[in-house]
């Protein structure tokens, strides 16, 4: 049972490495979960990483790097992902939120004059990064915010609350745009985009909602319905910003033009690959 943190940190990448997770990886990980068990930061771990493992977190680390060495994604095993410079409460009810959707918030703040009392709406809301994110950057903001899941409904009033922006958040359970009513400014989602019965890594193929991920045999039976509907609840100077997938820009621009959308441009994420929608 002995040996210093740094040993014991060691032996946890090495054993993250053996379970095929990438050697960075398992380097990132096998730090974030002993400095969550620790509660230190990252300075802390430097200075006193040479310390002897007292036996309580020798005990606690190594049942969290089984969990992970199973694949189980860190965000489920700390309980928190950050999203847009903060942390945000994640559970499997939820989907982990992506650096990529940080282009939804980006876009809207480029797009919004902050002092306005605008009107959003978030479909799909899941953990509530969108929703909270987008309330707490723009103080005058009235939310609202939708999802079939009542549990990821749970999830993201908690995330809310934490953030201080619950009172300006309404929570709709139901089928993406079903439960609102117009006219709104600023429409976003995230939506489900990958093909039913791809493969893909045991992160997220075992452990992420299904509901979240797939979309039909395309990718695209979310967007499908979402790009009509979504014109509809907007005011008539109002915007829609949605992300979809990997090699689905042609289709998306597509339905939107199908649906008669008069403006469609299509941005990429930091790796450059087509990503947001904003429709008007």
């Amino acid at each position: 049972m002995g040996g210093t943190l740094h040993e014991r940190i060691a032996s946890a990448r090495r054993t993250l490495a053996a379970a095929g997770i990438e050697d960075a990886d398992a380097a990132l990980d096998a730090d974030v979960l002993a400095r969550h068990v620790l509660g230190w930061d990252r300075a802390a771990l430097l200075v006193h990483g040479g310390d002897p493992a007292p036996p309580e977190f020798v005990e606690r680390y190594e049942a969290l790097i089984t969990r992970r060495a199973g694949r189980e994604p860190v965000a489920y095993i700390t309980g928190v992902r950050e999203f847009w410079e903060r942390d945000f409460e994640v559970t499997p009810d939820v989907l982990i939120p992506r650096p990529e959707s940080e282009l939804i918030v980006e876009t809207v703040l480029g797009l919004v004059d902050r002092s306005r009392a605008v009107r959003i709406l978030d479909v799909g809301t899941g953990s509530g990064c969108l929703a909270v994110s987008l309330a707490a950057e723009l103080p005058r903001a009235r939310v609202v915010a939708t999802d079939v899941s009542t549990a990821a409904l749970r999830v993201a009033r908690r995330n809310a609350e934490r953030h201080g922006v619950a009172g300006r958040i309404a929570w709709l359970r139901g089928d993406l745009l079903d439960p609102v009513a117009g006219p709104l400014d600023i429409v976003v989602s995230n939506p489900p985009y990958v093909v039913s019965g791809e493969t893909l890594a045991p992160e997220v193929g075992r452990h992420e909602p299904a509901g979240a991920l797939y979309a039909g045999a395309d990718g695209l039976a979310a967007l499908r319905r979402l790009i009509p509907a979504a014109g509809p609840v907007l005011a008539p100077d109002g915007v829609f910003v949605v992300e979809f997938g990997f090699g689905q820009a042609d289709a998306v621009r597509s339905l939107a033009e199908s649906a008669g959308w008069a403006s469609v441009e299509l941005r990429s994420d930091l790796q450059g690959i087509l990503r947001v929608a904003v429709m008007s």
